[in-house]
């Protein structure tokens, strides 16, 4: 359920057109208290059960009204509901598509089998109108690396705007979601005007600080006419905070983040010339600007552009990282390259053929021709790699290591 606002042009997530919303809030009051009290109970006998605390959400959307409702007299508990749902729409959130995965632990690993590890999986959603938002599934994956998807809840929330700080760069926001939402339930929706056509290709790492751990995740915000980077930051999935990134790198898509530093600065692969890969180190982990390219299209399967596919993963021989490429007629597959454990400038090995290409019989889907993850994990001899399949649906592969690498030159 998300906030129905009779909208103002240029289109503005937060603004409303109070003449209108007035217009609705003096129909709702021209009732008398027993046809408000049936259409409320009406309101509820339909959608009671499809949402958590209904009426705690019709009132919690009046108190967020209280600007546009200052012109009207003080409002009985039936009418304050009444008007609260009116202002609330329900919004089929992965309706149209559900693709671009990334995986990390979970944050809580307790009761887990020895030698088996619980994880979240980050995934693109995309409903009506092409809006993207970002949604979660849980899982575990067994000690021979079969994988389990835990059942997804029936319900799904958004969460409540902790505070918003505007700057020169825009919007930070910190998000919270209720402890007893279910981590399938949680749904983060654009909530800045800079994110207003969609939350797109979260890539999650699983960062050391040092004495403790964030979840980082890059992404690319949409405003339905640009693009840039921006950062998710959280340490339980409960809690978000969402940070605009800065600098010339940030201007593109496709930012993946080291899971720690080198050398007391921060790393990244990025994508900010459209073709070609940097590897870019920063003081400042909100601000990102030139590098050095260390990967360029170099075989037909990548011709058009390379990409990375998440963060990079740490092995004994070096980081791999796993990147895509677009080929003729833009048909997108996943490949992997080697670099240097102390020095990731270096690279040592790529594949010359895709990991995951394509097939024939699951070409068809909301963007036909397509494989593309944002992120995979390493599970003791293993990489773990949730990959979509024609921004339609999303598979797992499991890749030995010593097979992966032998597969690079």
């Amino acid at each position: 359920m998300r906030p129905f606002r009779p909208a103002i042009e240029p289109r503005d997530l937060n603004a409303t057109d109070k003449t209108r919303a007035n217009h609705i809030v003096d129909r709702v009051l021209a009732l008398d208290a027993a046809t408000a009290e049936l259409q409320l109970a009406d309101v509820l006998q339909n959608f009671q059960g499809r949402h958590r605390n209904l009426l705690e959400a019709f009132e919690s959307r009046a108190d967020d009204m209280e600007d546009a409702f200052a012109a009207h007299k003080n409002f009985t508990r039936v009418q304050r509901r009444l008007v609260g749902a009116y202002f609330l729409h329900e919004y089929s959130f992965e309706a149209a598509a559900l693709f671009n995965p990334s995986i990390v632990d979970h944050p809580d690993q307790s009761n887990v089998l020895p030698g088996s590890r619980r994880f979240i999986l980050s995934v693109r959603a995309v409903g009506e109108g092409h809006i993207s938002s970002l949604t979660f599934r849980t899982g575990t994956i067994s000690v021979d690396g079969i994988v389990t998807l835990d059942p997804t809840a029936p319900l799904a929330s958004i969460p409540k705007v902790q505070s918003r700080t505007t700057g020169p760069h825009g919007d930070e926001v910190e998000l919270v979601f209720r402890p007893d939402e279910d981590v399938s339930e949680r749904v983060i929706f654009p909530v800045t005007l800079t994110q207003s056509n969609g939350i797109e290709d979260a890539r999650f790492v699983k960062f050391d600080a040092g004495d403790h751990i964030v979840y980082y995740a890059t992404f690319t915000a949409y405003s339905g006419r640009e693009i840039r980077s921006e950062l998710i930051a959280t340490t339980d999935f409960l809690s978000f905070r969402i940070t605009p990134l800065q600098g010339t790198a940030a201007r593109n898509k496709g930012m993946g983040l080291f899971p720690r530093k080198f050398g007391g600065q921060f790393a990244m692969i990025a994508r900010h010339d459209n073709e070609n890969l940097y590897l870019i180190y920063s003081d400042d982990l909100h601000v990102w600007n030139g590098g050095a390219a260390i990967l360029k299209p170099q075989f037909p399967w990548e011709f058009v552009q390379i990409g990375n596919c998440g963060a990079p993963i740490e092995l004994d021989e070096g980081w791999l990282l796993l990147t895509h490429g677009v080929g003729p007629v833009r048909k997108y597959s996943i490949g992997a390259v080697l670099l240097d454990k102390d020095d990731p400038s270096k690279v040592i090995a790529r594949s010359r053929e895709p990991l995951i290409r394509p097939e024939p019989a699951e070409r068809e889907g909301y963007v036909p021709n397509v494989v593309y993850t944002c992120g995979a994990m390493r599970h003791a001899d293993q990489i773990i790699l949730p990959y979509a399949i024609s921004d339609t649906f999303c598979n797992f592969a499991n890749i030995r290591i010593d097979a992966l690498i032998g597969m690079l030159d």
